[in-house]
């Protein structure tokens, strides 16, 4: 059994979860998600605590498999529970000189020292804001209540230019610390 999966999922004031033909749909202030559900999985819903369990009915070959399961499945519903009623904030920072960013709605334009702008459409699922204040680097924050969804974003924006070793320039996450290596030392002779 897993330890992940074992553990009881709160459910906050203002969502309510529904199980249909192996689809979770949770509902909050922030939005709606569905996931699907291993049939492997049985859901219980009980007293504001929502609790997973293996369904040992069906019989499968595969016990670590269900077990596995167990555990994914869990965490998935719950970052889907927390995303809802909290949602989940990203911030990436443009580190560069000259490095730019601007949105017109959630279309996002960047400046990253190549020839070309870039321009990135980001769903509308997740909601973008922009802020470039003198003498700091510019910021790009993401908001979302789908965190799968949100971390793909901002891997895809990080994408554009990922942050090098040798002067630290790029896109990296607010609070990324990035190793430093040492440039090309003298020769002796």
């Amino acid at each position: 059994m897993s330890r992940i999966g074992k553990l009881p999922i709160n459910i906050p004031a203002g969502v309510t979860i529904t199980h249909k033909d192996d689809i979770v749909t949770v509902k909050g202030p922030k939005g709606e998600l569905s996931q699907y559900v291993n049939p492997a999985i049985k859901l219980n819903v009980e007293d504001g605590t929502l609790t997973l369990e293996e369904n040992t009915e069906m019989m499968t070959d595969n016990v670590k498999q269900r077990h596995a399961f167990h555990g994914l499945y869990r965490s998935l519903v719950n970052n889907m529970v927390v995303g809802v009623s909290e949602g989940y904030k990203k911030t990436l920072q443009l580190v560069g000189v000259g490095y730019r960013v601007s949105n017109q709605g959630n279309v996002l334009e960047f400046a990253l020292g190549y020839s070309h702008a870039i321009v990135f459409v980001v769903p509308d699922e997740v909601k973008v804001e922009t802020k470039s204040e003198r003498n700091q680097d510019p910021l790009i924050m993401l908001e979302s209540c789908d965190k799968q969804l949100l971390g793909q974003v901002c891997a895809k924006i990080r994408s554009f230019r990922k942050p090098e070793p040798y002067k630290g320039k790029g896109i990296r996450f607010q609070g990324e610390v990035v190793r430093r290596k040492s440039g090309k030392s003298a020769s002796a002779k």
